[in-house]
């Protein structure tokens, strides 16, 4: 396959502005485009990352933000996949250029999010697993956080001064990221003395939601080299795979886990899945990396995704993070950006903000937060209903 590369990246910046998310998106695009060197009218494909709580203009991003940003003939296309429709839209773009039938492609995802935790879309719908799980169970999601992060304790002796360490590392990242949300530095004794959520999770373990948007210009590397870009950041690995059954790990919405009466478990549970299958489009391996984005829906669970990717042996996560190897300035800096503690969710535009920041880091421009050397990055995450998402680009 011809290489697929991004020539440019920008993000409107997180917060809670209460302006369309519309707006976030087309400023996001703008600056993308700005970065690559690009006009609008050289785009030739566009994809919207959908955001359900938008309406119409929401379900078809892809049109919404081509109509906003002026009717220049491109193609379309719109995806939901929860907070891995950005990895999804990226996809279908790097597919399209691949295939040849466009040179450069826009990727675009933007979101307004409700004061505090998401709920489920109105109405009642039995038949729907996300509704059933607010109803029947009450289990918004800091409440899922904190049974995986109760899962940690007992498996693994994980203590909630852990759990504080990685909202300490992080926000000591974010602190210099001007895209960020939160850019105060906090103390373990702040995050502890924080309100109760749901135990053992505190209000600074848990990430919130959020406006914002990102963008990504993705184009052939023959387009590349014909527009003159030098050292364009390469698109290694896309991998947008589903669980495998058994599923024997308990996954957002769902409640229940398939059972192995009859069916051995799978050689590897969903999250582990989706980044092996990255490594194996790449030709790498979780010792080829210099950093990681990944994807803290509380302080807990980015533990969890830092033995998904393979950085250490099942339970040694927390050994990492105390002996600083996964801060800025250790051996493999996961969430160099600040992460969700620092960002908060803006659901369609997560994983294309964070291929942002593996932009940013290869080229070496990331400012204090940037990672020494940096070659590979990996940025993983993963939406409702079994969406896999992890990307790898290179220098």
């Amino acid at each position: 396959m011809s290489d697929v590369v991004i020539l440019g990246a920008g993000m409107h910046p997180w917060g809670k502005w209460g302006r369309p998310f519309v707006e976030y998106g087309v400023a996001a695009a703008r600056a993308a485009l700005r970065d690559a060197g690009l006009e609008w009218t050289d785009v030739r494909f566009v994809v919207g990352a959908d955001t359900i709580r938008n309406g119409y203009p929401g379900f078809v991003a892809g049109a919404t933000f081509a109509q906003a940003m002026g009717w220049n003939g491109a193609r379309i296309a719109s995806c939901y996949a929860a907070c891995a429709s950005g990895a999804q839209a990226l996809d279908i773009a790097r597919t399209r250029i691949l295939a040849g039938l466009c040179d450069v492609a826009l990727v675009v995802g933007a979101d307004s999010t409700p004061k505090g935790f998401f709920a489920p879309v109105g109405g009642d719908r039995p038949d729907d697993p996300d509704w059933l799980r607010f109803r029947l169970l009450g289990a918004t999601n800091p409440a899922y956080f904190a049974l995986y992060a109760r899962r940690r304790m007992a498996l693994y002796g994980d203590t909630a001064e852990d759990f504080a360490a990685v909202k300490v590392k992080n926000a000591l990242a974010g602190s210099a990221n001007e895209n960020a949300r939160y850019r105060k530095t906090v103390t373990a004794a702040q995050v502890l003395a924080s309100p109760l959520v749901a135990d053992p999770l505190r209000l600074m373990d848990i990430c919130a939601t959020s406006d914002g948007g990102a963008a990504l210009v993705l184009a052939s590397a023959e387009f590349a080299r014909r527009h003159g870009a030098s050292r364009p950041v390469r698109l290694a690995a896309v991998s947008t795979v589903t669980p495998s059954f058994p599923s024997t790990v308990l996954e957002l919405p769902d409640f229940a886990t398939d059972s192995t009466a009859a069916v051995p478990p799978p050689e590897r549970p969903f999250r582990a899945a989706i980044a092996h299958a990255a490594y194996e489009e790449a030709a790498l391996g979780p010792d080829d990396l210099s950093f990681a984005e990944v994807y803290d829906l509380s302080t807990a669970l980015e533990l969890d995704w830092v033995e998904d990717l393979g950085l250490c042996a099942r339970g040694e996560a927390a050994k990492l993070l105390r002996a600083g190897d996964t801060a800025l300035g250790g051996r493999i800096p996961v969430n160099p950006s600040g992460g969700l503690a620092s960002f908060g969710e803006a659901v369609p535009a997560q994983a294309i903000a964070q291929v942002c920041e593996l932009t940013w880091q290869l080229r070496g421009v990331a400012g204090a937060r940037q990672v020494e050397g940096a070659r590979i990055g990996l940025a993983i995450n993963q939406g409702l209903f079994g969406h896999g998402s992890s990307i790898i680009a290179t220098s």
